[in-house]
């Protein structure tokens, strides 16, 4: 009864398989029109590369996962490739997401400047009111990122960094470890079993996900009333629906089909996840045009972010050929603004160029930060070592003891030294 109830699904699948690749490529389509156009804006009107440059890596990332989306359901054979480049992509639009926010606050030593000044003043009322109570003086401890993240000062920049750069990292890992297991059976996708890779890669994942997106909550809980100003809950909301959406849907489309309700066979759950992404990346790109509009960035003044140059020109007039007098020399001056970043090749190379350097920068400052107590342990149990080896040294030391007996004669008030006796005693070699 179930094979043929397997069988009739799976007929009806093939069936729907052609339908659906058309629909999906449909939706697609308007994903990748609405994104490349607002792409394009942003980088025609690049005059704030601070910011702007991360708003196109939060855009492209709906390009990314609607293309991959639809060759992995037009072909099964390529869906682990598909979700190892999604994968990656999602981490760098997680860090872009978070680059951008500091970006918006005047960039990263601005954003600790902030912060340690709101710490300072929140602080400062805490101390007043304990004084009040006469209790004994508050002091910061990992409790007060979950409960007042505000006190933390300039660590709460520095845990939230680390947060979402341990996601991108643990996320890459886990995409090309997958990759592996795949090629030697053992990764199970979408199987909850003890012997298959998936359920373990899965709740590390999870974890680190879940815990680089309490970073930027608990970083927007601290800073949102300075970010007003560009309609932070709205990117919020739209970005955050990309990455933990996508993320939830496709762990309850295993789960479903693990419990039979769908069967596991023939990709039919990596075709139903690649479908849905395909509608909802056409739904993000529409979020997307009004959320992460260019046109903000067309009106800047140019005193602030653009040049004025000059340019003289003489040229000489000559009014009557019979006069004997020289010609007039005629001076004239325009004037004109230039706005930086409007070629879309310079923009796009800074775009490429510039937030590669900054993620490698961070990445390799957060993997220093990590291995740093590792370090410090190694070196203290090194020195530990040390002491016991140099302290058994000593202990095996012969102890050497000198006793020296003079014999003087006094004659008058000068003394004579007659004799002198040295005996010299040595420990035992352990």
């Amino acid at each position: 009864m179930a094979l043929n109830h397997l069988s009739n699904f799976g007929g009806v699948y093939k069936n729907l398989h052609i339908p659906a690749l058309v629909i999906g490529a449909g939706f697609v389509l308007i994903a990748l029109i609405l994104s490349v156009l607002l792409i394009l804006q942003h980088l025609r009107s690049y005059t704030n590369p601070s910011e702007q440059k991360w708003i196109i890596g939060i855009i492209f990332m709906v390009p990314v996962y609607a293309t991959e989306s639809i060759i992995s359901l037009w072909n099964s054979r390529f869906s682990i490739i598909c979700d190892i480049l999604r994968n990656c992509y999602e981490a760098f639009a997680l860090y872009s997401f978070g680059s951008y926010l500091a970006a918006c606050l005047g960039g990263e030593e601005r954003v600790a400047e902030l912060l340690e000044n709101g710490a300072n003043k929140q602080l400062g009322k805490q101390l007043l009111e304990e004084e009040e109570k006469e209790g004994a003086p508050h002091q910061s401890s990992f409790l007060d990122f979950f409960c007042h993240p505000s006190v933390l000062g300039k660590d709460l920049y520095t845990i939230v960094k680390f947060g979402i750069v341990q996601y991108m990292i643990l996320k890459t890992l886990c995409a090309f470890l997958a990759l592996l297991l795949e090629l030697f059976g053992v990764y199970g996708d979408g199987e909850f079993k003890l012997y298959y890779g998936y359920p373990y890669i899965a709740v590390v994942l999870n974890f680190s996900q879940m815990w680089a997106l309490y970073c930027l909550v608990q970083f927007y809980n601290v800073t949102y009333h300075r970010l007003q100003p560009i309609k932070p809950l709205a990117k919020f909301i739209s970005f955050k629906a990309i990455v933990f959406a996508t993320w939830w849907q496709g762990v309850g489309i295993a789960i479903v089909c693990y419990f039979g309700i769908l069967p596991k066979e023939g990709k039919i759950q990596n075709g139903i996840q690649d479908f849905l992404i395909c509608i909802e990346m056409a739904i993000a790109a529409v979020a997307h045009v009004y959320v992460f509009s260019a046109k903000p960035y067309r009106f800047l003044s140019v005193s602030e972010y653009g040049k004025v140059t000059s340019l003289e020109t003489k040229t000489k007039l000559k009014i009557n050929e019979s006069s004997e007098g020289r010609p007039a020399s005629v001076e004239q001056e325009e004037t004109h603004a230039e706005s930086p970043g409007t070629s879309i090749t310079k923009s796009a190379q800074d775009v490429v160029l510039g937030s590669g350097e900054h993620v490698v920068k961070d990445v390799a400052l957060i993997i220093s930060q990590a291995i740093e107590p590792v370090e410090k342990g190694v070196t203290k149990i090194q020195e530990t070592f040390h002491h016991i080896s140099f302290g058994s040294d000593k202990e095996k030391e012969p102890k050497v003891e000198v006793d020296e007996h003079i014999t003087e004669n006094v004659v008058g008030d000068e003394p004579h030294m007659i004799s002198s006796e040295m005996e010299i005693k040595t420990g035992n070699l352990h």
